[in-house]
């Protein structure tokens, strides 16, 4: 395969992950995580291929194609990493919101729970609610 035909394929791929990326910012703007198309499995295959066909298109490889195609590949490219940046935004936001939420949650639980009973012997110290935060700073 030429390195123009190889640029090509690495062109078309970067665009329709660009395109998965984008239909993702849109369904976490939508508040519809699930909606978001590069979990799909054919999406996860892209992006493992063009990691791999990237990282062996050198530098040496772009020089030998066309301008015109050096050109679309560069835009391509930061069309990509400007989607893929915002799309990793927006699923921080949503992983620090969600994750705010259960703490918050767990924190009323344990203290419903912990709450003073009347006539219920203390034993100890109060059992925790058991959720899982991953990271305490919401």
């Amino acid at each position: 395969m030429s390195n123009d035909a190889k640029a090509g394929r690495l062109i078309a791929m970067a665009e329709r992950l660009t395109d998965a990326l984008k239909a993702d910012i849109a369904a976490l703007e939508r508040g519809r995580p699930r909606e978001m198309r590069s979990i799909e499995t054919d999406m996860l295959q892209l992006a493992a291929l063009f990691g791999r066909e990237s990282a062996a298109f050198t530098v040496a490889m772009s020089k030998t194609i066309p301008a015109a195609t050096r050109g679309t590949l560069i835009e391509v490219t930061k069309h990509f990493k400007d989607a893929l940046a915002a799309q990793t935004r927006l699923v921080m936001r949503t992983k620090t919101i969600s994750e705010g939420m259960i703490h918050a949650i767990a924190e009323d639980v344990a203290r419903k729970r912990s709450a003073a009973k009347p006539y219920a012997p203390t034993i100890g110290r109060p059992r925790s609610p058991g959720a899982m935060v991953y990271n305490r700073l919401a």
